[in-house]
C-alpha cells in the first residue's frame, strides 16, 4: 500500500477522523511553506495538500485566490511546487503529499514530464479541480505507473452516473466538495452533507474526505460521522494571513491542534 491507504488505514484502526491540511505552496513566501508544512504535521495533520498557485483558480474563494496570487507574485510556478515537495518529502518520509494544481500549469509541462518529476518529488496523489473524470485519461495513464494516485472531486449536484464513472477510476480518497460554491470559511457545514455522503458512500468503499468550508473542530467530528477525513484550507491560510510573521508557524501549529483536541 502507498503512504495515503497506510494512513487511512490506521486511522481506521484508531477510529479518528483524519486532518488533510491545505496550505498554498510559496504563500506568504516559500520559507513559509517548508516552515509550516512539518509543523502542521507536529499538530496532528495526517496529510497535507499542496496548493499549486495558477492566475484563474475558479474552485478557490477570495482566501485562497490572495494567497495564490501572492504567491505567483513570489515567482512560484509548478516546477517550484515539486522542488518544495521533494524537499519535504525529505523531512517527512511517511506523510502522504498531494500536490493540488489546476490543469493548464500540467499541460504546459507536459503530463509525462510531471508524472516522472512528480514520482521524483514524493508526490502520492495528485488533485487537479479543474479535470473532469471524462477528460483526464493521459494524466491517468501518466501518473499510475509511477504510483501516484489521481483524485477526483465530487459535489452535491454530482449525478450517480458520474459518481459511479468516479469510483471506478479514482485512488487514495474522493474529494467531497461540501457545497455548491467554492472554497471559504463558513460558521456551518451544510444540512444536507450527511445525505450526499451517504449517496456517494452507495458507490465506492474508498475513503471519503470532505473539504470547502470546514473551519472548525466542531466541523471535523461532524464530518467525522459520515466521512474518513476534513479538508482545511481557506481557514488555515486565513490563520497564516493575520498571523504575525515571526507567529506565523506557532499560530498555525495551534490552530491545527485545536482542530484535533477541541
Amino acid at each position: 500500500m502507498g503512504r495515503i491507504d497506510n494512513v487511512f488505514a490506521d486511522l481506521k484502526t484508531q477510529g479518528k477522523t483524519g486532518i488533510i491540511a491545505y496550505v498554498t505552496v510559496g504563500y506568504p513566501d516559500v520559507d513559509a511553506t517548508r516552515a509550516v508544512v512539518p509543523a502542521i504535521i507536529e499538530a496532528g495533520a495526517d496529510m497535507i495538500e499542496l496548493g499549486v498557485p495558477f492566475s484563474d483558480p475558479l474552485a478557490d474563494g477570495p482566501t485562497v485566490q490572495r494567497s495564490s496570487q501572492a504567491a505567483l507574485l513570489n515567482g512560484v510556478t509548478l516546477e517550484t511546487c515539486l522542488e518544495v515537495c521533494g524537499e519535504l518529502r525529505e523531512r517527512l518520509p511517511l506523510v502522504p503529499l498531494i500536490l493540488m494544481p489546476y490543469y493548464n500549469p500540467i499541460l504546459a509541462y507536459g503530463v509525462n514530464r510531471f508524472a516522472e518529476s512528480a514520482q521524483a518529488a514524493g508526490v502520492d496523489g495528485v488533485i487537479v479541480p479543474d479535470l473532469p473524470p471524462e477528460e483526464a485519461g493521459p494524466l491517468l495513464e501518466a501518473c499510475r505507473p509511477h504510483g501516484i494516485e489521481v483524485i477526483f472531486l465530487l459535489a452535491p449536484t454530482t449525478t450517480d452516473a458520474r459518481m459511479e464513472t468516479v469510483a471506478r477510476s479514482v485512488g487514495g480518497f474522493i474529494y467531497c466538495v461540501s457545497l455548491n460554491g467554492v472554497t471559504g470559511v463558513r460558521s456551518d457545514l451544510p444540512a444536507g452533507l450527511p445525505n450526499f455522503l451517504e449517496r456517494v458512500r452507495r458507490h465506492t468503499d474508498i475513503p471519503l474526505a470532505v473539504g470547502f468550508g470546514v473551519s472548525t473542530g466542531d466541523h471535523v467530528r461532524l464530518v467525522g460521522k459520515n466521512a474518513d477525513a476534513a479538508i482545511i484550507g481557506s481557514a488555515l491560510i486565513q490563520m497564516m494571513e493575520q498571523a504575525e510573521p515571526d507567529q506565523c508557524v506557532e499560530r498555525v501549529r495551534e490552530f491545527v491542534a485545536g482542530l484535533r483536541s477541541n
